[in-house]
């Protein structure tokens, strides 16, 4: 039994990486594995890196109903490098197994194809799982604009677009394909489809 296709996808805030793994996932058989949904998973209600997050930044984290008041943990790690390794520290160890796993389930099911969709892919490991790494990119104006589009205040945005710096042109040396998302939805999903396409026959 051949083992499933492992495509790794990555790229900058706001450029479309969720928006081609769905595409992606709606090919028959192929699973797709969120690693931000993963590490929302690593800190639900009553799991020991939540708990060392409060120990970490404060109780006062903690929202009326006991979850974790993610806006207000994201804001404060935001504006603070040191803030942010540290929660890192905290989230990433348990991240990895739980997507190992789900590789694993996905080669028990006989996926043709598994993507893995990670801002830091290739920073945290995860790229050398991979058969083949994806860089989803845009331009500026187009990050901004779908930034603004999910609801994120322009000024904030445009915050968070500089924080990365020039996070393609790093990640660019990785990558073993490029899709530029700047284009209408339809034109890049026939190019995201035709990549597909292409490393399947390639693995």
């Amino acid at each position: 039994m051949a083992r499933s296709l492992r495509i790794g996808i990555t790229g900058p805030i706001g450029c479309g990486k969720s928006t081609v793994a769905h595409w992606l996932g709606e090919r028959p058989g192929v699973v797709v594995i969120d690693a931000d949904r993963v590490a929302r998973d690593v800190l639900a209600a009553g799991t020991p890196e939540l708990d060392a997050v409060y120990v970490r930044f404060g109780g006062d984290l903690r929202a009326p109903d006991g979850a974790l008041d993610r806006a207000a943990l994201g804001r404060m790690v935001f504006a603070d490098p040191a803030a942010l390794r540290d929660l890192e520290a905290i989230v990433h160890p348990a991240v990895r197994p739980r997507i190992l796993a789900a590789l694993e389930a996905a080669e028990v099911a006989d996926a043709p194809a598994v993507v893995i969709e990670a801002i830091k892919l290739v920073e945290g490991g995860l790229a050398d799982l991979c058969d083949e790494v994806w860089l989803v990119t845009c331009g500026p104006d187009v990050q901004l604009e779908r930034l603004v589009g999910r609801g994120t205040p322009e000024a904030e945005g445009r915050e968070r677009i500089a924080a990365q710096g020039d996070l393609a042109a790093r990640l660019r040396p990785a990558a073993s394909r490029v899709l530029d998302t700047n284009d209408a939805p339809s034109t890049v999903r026939s190019r995201a489809l035709d990549l597909f396409g292409r490393a399947r026959a390639a693995h």
